[in-house]
């Protein structure tokens, strides 16, 4: 019950930021007669360009990994926007320069050169023509919010090496999220310890996460690993609950967005891969390169769609868990940005549809609370599937010794 009140409270609070949010940003665009003008800024080529809302910076800008936590813009009176955030460590090392450290603040969100580096910002990239810009493999030379060496006129060098090494906050994040995995396990191990749980009724936190490990252990280890679940009980457990808090922080407002990040289910993909061929044995590789009681002509085809299979299936793993948790971010964002789409156009029309954005919103916005447990028991459930499957011959071994 707690937790159901606690969640319907996030998603009120954050539907009535968004609502404020919009607001905001349509009295941004009015001119100093209260006429609603866009405003306008110069490109390069000296042609007043319309200031409008960008959904596709809002949507990537919330997606992509940062240097800052950027919570939103307050609006001055001057017509300039005060972005309100949390500036992370910027770490970078330069052959020839060597490693330079300060805050993520000193760039001013792209708009000034510090130390002979900028922040690509979207805005300075149209300016000068510089999202234009590929290589010769037809790739884009530059990238909003990456940090490059600049010359003495604030232009980004293409041929200067820069390695990032900052807490992004992807980075930040993880860190977070590990911190409290490791609180919660250890303080509830301590519990058991201590008799708590064993000798008397669990309590407080124990009443939440001993239902998790259990299910975990009766319903994704026991079944796909039989007898070895114990082993893999604690990679389990880890893979479990490191997506499923990364997946709950991931929904909070103005946090990153770290599930659909695909660097981060590479790794996780990795991991799981690598424990897959660890655990694999020869009768496993023999029915990928000799399966039993197949023809030889089938084998030609057989073979190399079984040997492709045991790449595919973690790479099945990467996609699902970033593609999932991506698109309902992107969904979500794409509905709230609806309000500022036609506030921009009309503010009448802005408040009109703002009621349906947001009831449309907290719908998704419960899907995807739904969708991080979904996404953490498929990813450990296949997990255990993928690797009782690389030592399933030992149980038909076992079984006929012992039938025998």
């Amino acid at each position: 019950m707690a937790f159901g009140r606690s969640k319907s409270l996030l998603v009120a609070g954050f539907s009535v930021c968004m609502l404020l949010f919009s607001n905001l940003i349509s009295a941004q665009h009015e001119g100093d007669h209260g006429a609603h003008k866009p405003a306008t800024h110069e490109t390069a080529g000296g042609h007043g360009k319309k200031e409008g809302f960008d959904a596709n910076e809002v949507i990537f800008d919330h997606i992509l990994d940062a240097h800052e936590y950027h919570f939103f813009d307050i609006t001055q009176a001057d017509g300039t926007r005060k972005p309100v955030g949390i500036s992370l460590p910027v770490m970078l090392y330069e052959p020839g320069k060597g490693f330079s450290a300060f805050m993520s603040s000193k760039f001013h969100h792209g708009h000034t050169v510090h130390n002979g580096y900028r922040q690509l910002d979207r805005h300075f990239m149209t300016e000068h023509g510089l999202d234009t810009m590929k290589t010769a493999g037809g790739q884009a030379m530059y990238r909003a919010h990456k940090i490059y060496a600049v010359d003495e006129n604030g232009m980004p060098k293409a041929e200067a090496k820069v390695y990032d090494f900052s807490l992004t906050r992807n980075v930040v994040q993880m860190i977070l999220a590990l911190a409290l995995l490791c609180w919660i396990m250890i303080s509830i191990a301590n519990k058991y310890k201590k008799g708590q749980g064993v000798k008397t009724a669990p309590r407080g936190m124990q009443n939440l996460i001993e239902p998790i490990i259990t299910f975990v252990r009766d319903e994704i280890a026991k079944p796909n690993l039989g007898h070895k679940y114990e082993k893999y009980m604690p990679l389990l457990l880890t893979i479990f609950f490191f997506i499923l808090i990364n997946n709950i922080f991931g929904l909070v407002p103005g946090s990153a967005n770290v599930t659909g990040n695909i660097a981060f289910t590479l790794v996780l993909g990795v991991i799981a891969f690598l424990i897959i061929l660890f655990s694999s044995n020869r009768h496993f590789w023999g029915h990928i390169f000799n399966p039993p009681g197949v023809p030889a002509g089938i084998k030609f085809i057989l073979v190399p769609v079984e040997f492709l299979g045991v790449f595919i299936k973690p790479i099945a793993l990467i996609i699902r868990l970033f593609a999932n948790m991506i698109a309902g971010h992107i969904i979500i964002i794409c509905l709230i940005s609806l309000i500022f789409i036609f506030g921009s156009l009309n503010r009448g029309v802005g408040w009109g549809a703002s009621p349906v954005a947001v009831a449309f919103t907290i719908f998704i916005y419960f899907i995807e609370v739904l969708v991080a447990f979904l996404q953490a028991y498929i990813f450990t459930m296949l997990t255990a599937v993928f690797t009782g499957m690389a030592f399933e011959g030992e149980h038909h071994a076992e079984e006929g010794a012992g039938h025998h």
